[in-house]
C-alpha cells in the first residue's frame, strides 16, 4: 500500500498487523492462552491432587520431623503433650471435680486420654489448616500446585502424630486392664472416619485463615470452648443425666464426641453400646463425609484467590 506526498515522492506504509483490532480474549483464543492461576475444573484439580500424592506425604513427613526438632526430646513429645494434658484433666476434673461420677479408676483413666488423644487429632488439624495458606505464602507466591495439598498434608501429619500416641494409648488401656479383642479392630474405620472430617474441616479452616489471618487467633478460644462440650473429660449421659434430654442429645451428636465415644467403645471393655447415640456410625460417616466434600468444594472455589492481596 502506498500514496503520494506533496513533494511527490512515494511513501509505502506498513501492512495491518494481523491481530489488530481483535479484543484481549480474541487474541488469547487465537492463540492457545489462558488465565495464569486460574481455578481448573473440579475434576481436573483432584487429578492434579492425585499427581502431587508424594509431594503431600513427604511435605507431611518433613513438617512432622521438624515440629519438635529444636527440643531436647524431640519426637517423644509428640506423645508426651497430650500426656501430661490428660494428667492435668485427671487431677482437675477426675479428683477435684469428681467428674467421673461413679466411673471406676479402671475406666474413667484410659476413658480421659482416649478422649484427649482424640480430640487432639481434631484439634490439631483445625489448628494447622488455619494457617495452611497464610502461614506458607512464600511456597504459594513461588509454586504453582493444587493449593489444597497444604491442608490435607497437614491433617496428614496430625494423624501420623495420633498414630505415634496411639502406641502409649494401647500401654494404657492394658495398663488399667482391658486387652486387646475383636472390638479393637474398630480403631481402622473410626480413624479413617476422623481423618476424613479433619480433613474437610481443615479444607474450611485453610479457606477463611487465608481471608482472616486474625482467625487464627480466634481458634484456639473455640476449640477450648468445643472440648469442654464434647464430653472429654466426662460422660455426657451420666454427667446430664439429670438435664433435659435435648441437652445431652445435642452434645452427644457433635462430631467430636461421636469419634471419642467410638474409640472408647473400641478400647474400654466396660464402655458399652448404651453409652452411644442412636444410628452411631450413620452419623459418624454423614459427618466425614459431608465435611470431606462440602470442604474440598468449598476451598476449591477459591483456588485462584489464595496467595494474592
Amino acid at each position: 500500500m502506498s500514496e503520494t506526498t506533496h513533494d511527490a515522492t512515494v511513501a509505502v506504509s506498513a501492512p495491518a498487523a494481523p491481530d489488530e483490532g481483535l479484543a484481549a480474549r480474541e487474541l488469547a483464543a487465537k492463540y492457545g492462552l489462558s488465565v495464569s492461576g486460574a481455578r481448573p475444573s473440579l475434576i481436573e484439580y483432584v487429578r492434579q491432587l492425585w499427581d502431587r500424592r508424594h509431594f503431600i506425604l513427604a511435605f507431611s513427613r518433613a513438617k512432622l520431623t521438624a515440629q519438635y526438632s529444636q527440643a531436647k526430646l524431640g519426637q517423644l513429645w509428640q506423645v508426651a503433650t497430650p500426656l501430661l494434658n490428660a494428667a492435668v484433666y485427671f487431677f482437675i476434673f477426675g479428683l477435684l471435680l469428681e467428674a467421673d461420677r461413679g466411673m471406676s479408676r479402671e475406666v474413667y483413666i484410659p476413658f480421659l486420654v482416649t478422649g484427649v488423644f482424640v480430640f487432639t487429632f481434631t484439634q490439631s488439624s483445625v489448628m494447622a489448616g488455619v494457617r495452611a495458606i497464610s502461614g506458607n505464602l512464600g511456597l504459594v507466591r513461588a509454586l504453582h500446585f493444587p493449593r489444597a495439598s497444604l491442608p490435607i498434608s497437614f491433617a496428614l501429619q496430625q494423624l501420623q502424630q495420633l498414630l505415634f500416641s496411639m502406641i502409649v494409648l494401647f500401654a494404657v488401656t492394658v495398663g488399667f486392664g482391658h486387652y486387646p479383642d475383636l472390638s479393637w479392630l474398630l480403631i481402622v474405620p473410626v480413624l479413617v472416619l476422623q481423618f476424613c472430617f479433619n480433613t474437610g474441616l481443615a479444607l474450611i479452616m485453610a479457606r477463611a485463615g487465608a481471608k482472616t489471618p486474625d482467625l487464627a487467633q480466634l481458634m484456639p478460644f473455640v476449640m477450648r470452648t468445643w472440648m469442654y462440650a464434647s464430653g472429654v473429660m466426662f460422660s455426657i449421659p451420666i454427667f446430664l443425666q439429670d438435664k433435659p434430654d435435648w441437652i445431652a442429645n445435642v452434645l452427644q451428636w457433635n462430631p467430636a464426641a461421636i469419634y471419642m465415644d467410638l474409640m472408647r467403645f473400641a478400647l474400654i471393655d466396660d464402655y458399652s453400646s448404651k453409652f452411644l447415640p442412636d444410628h452411631v456410625w450413620a452419623a459418624a460417616g454423614g459427618w466425614a463425609v459431608l465435611f470431606a466434600l462440602g470442604g474440598f468444594v468449598y476451598f476449591w472455589k477459591a483456588e485462584e484467590r489464595y496467595g494474592r492481596g
